[in-house]
């Protein structure tokens, strides 16, 4: 393995050395090509700046607020099932826990962030997609490959970072308002704007359904914004501020229903942000947020435990600093830090050997520097990055990161590579119920390669990359009711994604992607070495198209097929669950630039299935409704 990551270095280094000879060369560019370039989509999360999407050294996938309004998408989670590499597993139905796999990775080994604040909440470390609404969304880059070197914990196999609208011109403000299936109703308002040096832009919405199941109900409510103010061109003092609380029914599986079991979920953050362009070739960005989350499990039906709660609350600072050197040379720099306070009630610990504290406790320290230099000369960009977190429970981690992309402008063909290590701490849950403190951060090595192509005057972008991570260090269970650094695992797999438009009202796309998920380790108990890595498909192809017809009718179907799934069965040999596809369709009618109807069926074809064994999905369902523009 360490030969191969040293091959996909001197790859790079090779390009560099080839770019160089090459950066004296002229180069001529017609009217249409920089028109192009200019229409060029530009992503933030794979270098931390901005860079062109057709120049990324990372694989990235972009999805904006178009393709959300066109698919009438309201949760996050279910945008991230047409992109490759991404298994998105719910278990059940609409407020039920939702967490997403990176390349087969664990879900708490990803980083999520909203406007660069981490996000990642909970004693499990992971972000649960299961409230995250898409209200004032602009869009969600999508970076896979260790990013530890920029973002730290959790992003051992990638980030998802999401980013919200910014207001630029004439305020408006859109309503919308829906209802159908299981007694499901929708109310949802979204605004933004800029009068004179002051932007902003705010998100609210409304979700009440029933669902299918006897205690499957779920009531959501969710509001965001986002503030600015630019006392000059090149200084923005802004706000980033959430909030959701969450009540869901949990009716557990279909095999041991509990009918009054409820589950309370409160989130809020808000975060001052400063970027200052102090001149052209030097720019700043500082973040300071503070968030909590509160959990209440009520009357919890397991048993033996009784109603417990979990509190969560986190202060991060976030300094970042762009300077650009040279002409060819980008230096990144930065300062991050982290207090995490974290516990959950237990209410079952004995007091038979005196008094013991039933609500336990976790606090978690961190601070970190990194650097990272970008070379760009013509066409070719190489990444090269260091990090060195220190944490007060288990000391220093270092992480580096490779990376290059070199764009043929003869062919329009972007080769791109990278080499990285990535590092994701225990959780405080990893900690509290494993009765270990002393636990180390679990690790991984990974590379991949990948090429994009586009064809006929950049309507057509096909791509394809190669994957492979060693996981190792990972945490798991010693059959003692203790948690130890006992595991290891290996992924590997395909990405292919095709978007094409033929012709302007015209939109296709397609992902494919194959994953090899296995467990290599023998010491944890959870699972026999050589098992598959539950929950992670084999295979996953996911079409969609839209088309607008006279500009009044814009019409959309998706189809999903997932198979070669497995279920984990303790201590045994995992065991098969079925293969599943839907399809979903959706309508959108104008009737004048102020007002339009629509309408969707999801899961038209009634498929019964479970991304999670004994927790089934919903049925066919159609909803309809209205929305206004001001």
């Amino acid at each position: 393995m360490k030969s191969r990551s040293v091959w996909f270095l001197i790859l790079n280094l090779t390009l560099a050395v080839r770019a160089i000879h090459a950066q004296d060369a002229v180069r001529s560019t017609s009217t249409d090509q920089e028109e192009t370039a200019e229409a060029e989509p530009v992503v933030v999360s794979a270098t931390r700046f901005d860079i062109p999407l057709d120049q990324s050294p990372a694989t990235v996938s972009v999805i904006t607020s178009e393709d959300l309004e066109q698919k009438q998408i309201e949760r996050v989670s279910d945008s991230l099932r047409q992109v490759p590499g991404l298994s998105v597993v719910q278990t059940g139905t609409a407020g039920q826990l939702t967490s997403v796999f990176m390349r087969g990775l664990p879900s708490q080994d990803m980083q999520v962030l909203l406007n660069g604040i981490p996000i990642n909440q909970g004693l499990a470390g992971q972000f649960d997609f299961a409230n995250l609404m898409t209200d004032d969304i602009d869009r969600i880059e999508v970076v896979r490959g260790p990013q530890s070197t920029l973002y730290g914990p959790r992003a051992l196999a990638g980030v998802i970072q999401i980013f919200t609208k910014q207001g630029t011109g004439t305020p408006g403000i859109t309503a919308s308002g829906e209802g159908g299936s299981y007694e499901t109703f929708r109310e949802w308002l979204q605004s933004d704007g800029k009068i004179d040096k002051f932007d902003y832009s705010v998100g609210a919405s409304r979700l009440d359904t029933d669902n299918a199941r006897p205690n499957n109900n779920y009531r959501n409510t969710a509001g965001i914004a986002d503030v600015g103010w630019s006392p000059k061109e090149q200084l923005r003092i802004g706000g980033l501020f959430t909030y959701s609380l969450s009540d869901t029914g949990n009716p557990n599986t279909i095999f041991d229903p509990r009918p009054i079991d409820h589950f309370l979920t409160e989130k809020w953050l808000i975060g001052p942000n400063v970027d200052w362009k102090v001149t052209d070739w030097w720019e700043h960005k500082v973040i300071f947020a503070y968030d909590q989350e509160r959990q209440v499990n009520d009357p919890n039906q397991d048993g033996f435990v009784g109603p417990t709660r979990a509190l969560f609350e986190r202060t991060t600072i976030d300094y970042q600093s762009n300077l650009k050197a040279a002409s060819w040379l980008t230096l990144t720099s930065g300062f991050f830090y982290s207090r995490v306070n974290a516990g959950q009630e237990r209410p079952f610990v004995s007091q038979a050997f005196g008094p013991q504290p039933t609500f336990i406790g976790d606090h978690t320290q961190e601070t970190a520097g990194f650097l990272q230099a970008t070379v760009n000369i013509d066409n070719f960009i190489f990444v090269a990055g260091g990090r060195l977190d220190h944490f007060n429970q288990f000391g220093d981690v270092w992480t580096y990161r490779f990376a290059g992309s070199y764009k043929i402008d003869q062919t329009n063909t972007t080769l791109h590579s990278s080499v990285a290590t990535g590092f994701s701490p225990p959780s405080s849950q990893d900690k509290i119920f494993g009765n270990n403190f002393g636990l180390k951060p679990e690790k991984d090595l990974g590379w991949d390669i990948g090429v994009e192509q586009r064809l006929w005057e950049n309507r057509v972008i096909v791509g394809a990359t190669y994957f492979h991570n060693d996981l190792s260090n990972v945490i798991g269970f010693n059959g003692l009711f203790k948690t130890l650094n006992l595991g290891a695992a290996e992924t590997q797999g395909l990405e292919a994604e095709l978007r094409a438009q033929p012709i302007a009202d015209l939109i296709f796309t397609a992902s494919y992607t194959y994953l090899d998920a296995e467990k290599t380790s023998s010491a944890d108990i959870s699972q026999l070495q050589g098992a598959r890595l539950p929950r992670r498909p084999r295979n996953e192809i996911y079409v969609s198209v839209s088309y607008l017809w006279c500009r009044k009718l814009r019409t959309t179907a998706e189809a999903k097929f997932v198979n070669a799934r497995e279920e984990l069965n303790f201590g045994g040999p995992n065991f098969d669950i079925e293969d599943y596809s839907f399809v979903n369709i959706a309508a959108e009618y104008e009737i004048n630039p102020h007002m339009s109807i629509f309408g969707r069926i999801d899961n038209l074809t009634n498929e019964h299935y479970a991304e999670v064994f004994g927790f089934p999905a919903l049925g066919r369902a159609a909803y309809g409704g209205v929305k206004v523009r001001f």
